[in-house]
């Protein structure tokens, strides 16, 4: 597997515990295609994300990750994605011209 662009997971940790599921959970988004990132809508209700995504457990608001210590849960997941999108948005030009 070729290593993604982005590096969100190495970026500083602001208001959340630095544990083995947030580290994959960062990398989780640095492996995710910035057409698909670039689709997500705030306004999206939690179902909405969870279909968006599709890695959600099946029956349950909570993210698969394999290695995960525990649970990723919607408002995680969404906190931590709109920490990955304003990471991307800021070097996203930086990497054009890499």
């Amino acid at each position: 597997m070729s290593q993604p662009v982005w590096n969100f997971e190495q970026e500083p940790y602001l208001d959340e515990r630095k544990d083995e599921t947030a580290v994959h959970l960062r990398a989780y988004f640095d492996r995710m295609a910035d057409d698909k990132v670039q689709q997500y809508q705030e306004s999206w209700s939690d179902s909405q994300v969870v279909e968006w995504d599709g890695n959600f457990k099946d029956g349950e608001d909570c993210l698969f990750l394999i290695g995960s210590e525990r649970d990723i849960d919607v408002a995680e997941y969404r906190r931590v994605l709109h920490q990955a999108i304003a990471y991307r948005n800021r070097v996203r030009a930086q990497l054009a011209g890499a």
